[in-house]
């Protein structure tokens, strides 16, 4: 590897914070949030909506999507079209 041309990689801790779960792996990302991890050391933090283990393809749980208030409110802004020549 050429020398000064690689991000420097760290210790950071990623929270996903719907699942309640902690990952610590090497990054480049550089957040100013710290936080103890474990072994008492501490480190920068990084909080995620999704990871594996809240992702629905990981786990394997379905998320009901309200598509019935979707569709009324779309109704209910741009109106229902009339078909004419059918």
């Amino acid at each position: 590897m050429r020398p000064g041309i690689h991000p420097e990689t760290r210790l950071v801790v990623f929270r996903d914070r719907a699942a309640g779960v902690s990952f610590l792996t090497r990054s480049t990302a550089a957040p100013t949030a710290t936080v103890t991890w474990e072994d008492g050391a501490t480190h920068p933090v990084v909080d995620v909506e999704i990871s594996s283990a809240s992702h629905p393809f990981y786990t394997g749980a379905r998320r009901v999507v309200d598509t019935a208030g979707r569709v009324e409110r779309f109704n209910r802004r741009y109106g229902t079209a009339e078909r004419s020549g059918t």
